[in-house]
């Protein structure tokens, strides 16, 4: 008997030792140094901090619904209500969100960016994979609709876990956006989970995965099966243009022509020919923006309200 529980806290104590390590994985994953990226963007020229600053901007604090502040910069030079908010990816921040930025300053909208939850100067202590990050995004929509009024007119683009958090906020019955441009999403967060743990670790997924889920349970209180954005896509109306590299190795991009095929109403889904996961834009600048014209053109800009100068 002795024995019996000796061995059996031994189990314990390793499935512990598991759960804790891999939910600290998650929801302490290595973020990228600010002064990186910011160096990065600019050695890469999809950044130029004198034309950044030079810019019309306000910074704003939005409260989040968990008791911490969202760093949000709102950027300002068209006397219009068209805006777009750019939802960055895992490990990244706001400064990574500028070059598509100016993407939609060149089509005359005007643009939110922002630090999610633990990035950039933003509170929050971990990283849910879009979960908690989904509410987030709704209080930076419902700042801006109250900052501008009834009329304004909302795109949003997510990038991987941006992308994610876009289709959840979408998902969850909001749909408050006019349209929306997912970039790299995974579909599915267990069945990305599992892809990664298999290429990256060699390890068997259905032994690995309920540790996983519960101990993430009881520390963060969601469970890795509330993270799908395929079990709510059916419930976005609004147009979505998906956006993969075919090259994805990370993501792959079978995730997102899963989501376009489940998609009902209007949609498009570009593939980029290069770049791996994050890098259609970077990669394909000329095919990506043609991709956004025609979605905008065929989707959006005959349904908006254009007050211009």
């Amino acid at each position: 008997m002795r024995k019996f529980f000796h061995y059996l806290f031994l189990i314990i104590l390793f499935l512990s030792s598991l759960g804790v390590y891999f939910t600290n994985r998650l929801m302490y994953i290595k973020k990228k140094k600010d002064e990186f990226i910011l160096d990065r963007e600019k050695g890469a020229g999809r950044l130029d901090l004198i034309k950044y600053e030079c810019l019309p901007k306000r910074e704003v604090l939005i409260p989040s619904p968990f008791g911490y502040n969202l760093k949000a910069v709102a950027v300002e030079p068209y006397e219009n209500n068209r805006y777009i908010i750019i939802s960055h990816g895992v490990t990244e921040n706001k400064m990574n969100s500028i070059k598509y930025m100016n993407l939609f300053l060149e089509r005359r909208f005007n643009a939110v960016i922002y630090d999610h939850r633990r990035y950039g100067e933003s509170g929050g202590k971990t990283t849910s994979f879009g979960h908690y990050e989904k509410f987030d995004l709704k209080a930076i929509v419902d700042w801006l609709k109250a900052e501008k009024g009834p009329g304004v007119q909302i795109g949003i683009h997510g990038e991987s876990m941006g992308a994610v958090t876009m289709i959840l906020y979408a998902g969850m019955l909001e749909d408050a956006a006019d349209f929306y441009i997912a970039d790299c999403p995974f579909s599915d967060f267990k069945e990305q989970l599992a892809y990664r743990l298999k290429a990256e670790m060699k390890l068997l997924p259905k032994f690995f995965l309920p540790v996983a889920d519960l101990f993430l349970r009881m520390r963060e209180k969601y469970s890795i099966a509330e993270v799908s954005p395929i079990s709510v896509i059916e419930n976005i109306k609004k147009p979505v243009l998906f956006i993969h590299s075919e090259k994805d190795d990370f993501i792959l991009p079978t995730m997102s022509e899963a989501l376009y095929e489940k998609k009902k109403g209007p949609k498009k889904l570009y593939l980029a020919a290069n770049g791996i996961h994050a890098q259609s834009f970077n990669e394909n600048r000329e095919d990506y923006e043609k991709a956004i014209d025609e979605f905008l053109e065929e989707y959006v800009n005959k349904n908006l309200k254009l007050h211009l100068q």
